[in-house]
Formats: C-alpha cells, structure tokens, sequence
C-alpha cells in the first residue's frame, strides 16, 4: 500500500510541534487509555512523566491506583486529549479502537494540532492507516505502536514496540516510550509497526503449535512433558530460541560464498537430523507429525540454502552433500 507520510500524519509547512515535547524542558502532559492487563503496568511508568499523566477507563475503578499517586483522569477520551499531547490506546480490538479515536467522545473531538496518538492494541493495519488518514485532517498524528513481550514484559518495564508513522513522530514520541519499553524499533510508514507485530506473533503461535506437536511426541514415548518444557525454557534462555537465527536482512537465497551460507548449511544439517529422527520416531509411536514434517522439508529453503541431503532424500530427490560431519554433534 503506497501512502503519502503528510496525507497520513497531518504534517506540512507551518505544521504544530509534535507530541508533548522533551522531558527536559517543561513537557506536555500525555495520557493513557485502556487500563487493562497490559495497559496498567504500562501506565503505571508514565507517572514518572513530569509533564504529568491523564488516564481513561470504561472501568471508573481502574483509574484510582492513578490519581492516588498524582494522575488526573477523565471520563472520556476526549477529556483525556483536551491536556494531553500524546496519547497511548490499549483497548481490545478495531473496532474500540476507532470508537476511542474518532466516535462521539473520542480523542478527535478534543486534540489540538500535533498531537500524537499512538495505538499499542493489535489491530489491522488497514484500520491503522485509515484512522491516520482521519487523523490527519485534524493535524493529529497517530502512529500504530503494538508491543511486544507480554504482561512480564509490561510490568519489568521490558517490552518491545514497534512504530509504524513518519521518523519525525517516532523520535517525538521515543522519550515517553522509553519509560516503558526497553526496545523501541521504527518498522516504517504507518501500518508497518502492526505488520511487524503480525509477523512475530506468526512466530508467536506457530511455535506454541510446534510446542503441543512435540509434547505429544514425548508423551507417546512415556516422557515426562512437564520436565521437557523446564529443559526448552532453560535452553531457550540460552541460545535465544528460533530468534536466535533470525540474523539476515533478506530470505533470498544466499550465494555459495557469502559468509552465511556455511552457517545456515550447518545449522541445516543438524535441523534436517534431528527431524528426521524425530519423524521416524513419531511413526514408530503412531504419532502425527505435521510441524515437523514440514519443518523437515522447508527448512534449508528458509535458510536461504536449500534442502539438504536428508530433506532430498524424504523427498524422493537425490541427496546432495548437506550432511553434517562427525564432529557437529557437541556444536549445540
């Protein structure tokens, strides 16, 4: 989808400064909506903001831990926007979205010239690109900015976020972020910081699939599967989990003399082993497989080096020299 930055943010000459300014020099307050699992723990470290906090919720309740410690609050999001000059969304799904930004009590019916509004729920990235659409005919920015890392991540103040809007609006809303999130990635035009967040939780729950795949492989071989999730988490924190090869700018093949192709092939070569004793396994046990019968045979292709001697050989194609050698077994 091609979009012109000033047509979805609101900027143009002679356009209001942008978000609530710099925490050094007498800064705008900024407001939280949505004080949710999620958006609590996130709120909670706004209060530190010394341009002060303004908070909503549908729950007149969640919004007194707040204003104990020093927040205002409003019962509408309107009420909200009328102080605040950058204002972070938490709320269920699209369609509370657009009722919290532009319904009849929304953040547009307030907001002045520059403010920000940024949209932490997952929602379409359409639904993002058209609200900033909207957005900008009031000279308001909105920036779609889903997180990343649950509510551990919330309460530690360690999530990540990923910003789709224009770099400007990015780094005016950087110094509020950074009070809550420990990464803070500008993944492009508006619509790509949920694009992004589609693709991790792609990841996310495919992986939670693989996880029930392979607990029912251990099950069947009389293992003890809450034992097998302690020895993944503890391996996982070690080598990083399938992030751990998430480490090129491309998924185009990778040539024969590029640095990453003799570390893909073998990484491969171990991958296309292991699936394929875990495969024979499963079929002694009568146990369906199919993660791990697709991960066998795309596995070197998503590498960017293709399939390998054993993924070619369950295949029915001809095996090539991507086997591992006597000494990969103690690289893991």
């Amino acid at each position: 989808m091609s979009v012109n930055p000033a047509d979805i943010s609101g900027q143009g000459a002679g356009a209001a400064p942008v978000g609530p300014g710099s925490p050094e020099d007498s800064p705008a307050p900024v407001g939280f909506i949505g004080l949710g699992n999620m958006g609590a723990p996130i709120a909670h470290r706004l209060l530190s903001w010394p341009g002060g906090l303004a908070v909503c919720d549908v729950r007149p309740e969640a919004t007194e831990p707040f204003t104990a410690e020093g927040a205002t609050s409003g019962a509408t999001p309107a009420e909200v926007a009328r102080t605040a000059r950058l204002v972070s969304v938490t709320v269920l799904d699209d369609a509370q979205v657009r009722d919290v930004v532009d319904g009849p009590d929304g953040i547009l019916r307030t907001a002045g010239p520059g403010t920000v509004v940024a949209v932490h729920s997952t929602i379409s990235d359409s639904t993002a690109v058209e609200l900033a659409r909207t957005c900008g005919t009031h000279g308001v920015h909105l920036v779609d900015a889903p997180v990343s890392g649950g509510a551990p991540g919330a309460e530690k103040g360690e999530l990540a976020v990923m910003v789709g809007g224009t770099r400007e609006v990015y780094e005016a809303c950087k110094p509020v972020f950074a009070l809550w999130a420990a990464l803070p990635v500008h993944a492009g035009e508006v619509g790509a910081g949920t694009r992004m967040k589609l693709a991790r939780n792609l990841l996310h729950f495919v992986s939670f699939t693989a996880a029930a795949e392979a607990s029912r492989l251990a099950e069947a071989a009389g293992l003890d599967i809450a034992k097998l999730g302690r020895v993944v988490r503890h391996t996982d924190a070690i080598t990083g989990g399938a992030g751990a090869v998430m480490l090129r700018d491309t998924t185009a093949p990778i040539a024969p003399d590029d640095f990453w192709h003799g570390v893909f092939t073998h990484v491969r070569g171990l991958g296309e082993k292991d699936l394929s004793l875990a495969l024979e396994l499963g079929q002694r046990l009568e146990v369906d497989l199919p993660l791990g019968t697709i991960a066998l045979r795309d596995l070197g292709a998503g590498f960017g080096v293709g399939p390998g001697e054993i993924a070619r050989r369950a295949a029915g194609a001809p095996g090539d020299d991507g086997g591992i050698t006597d000494d990969d077994e103690g690289a893991r």
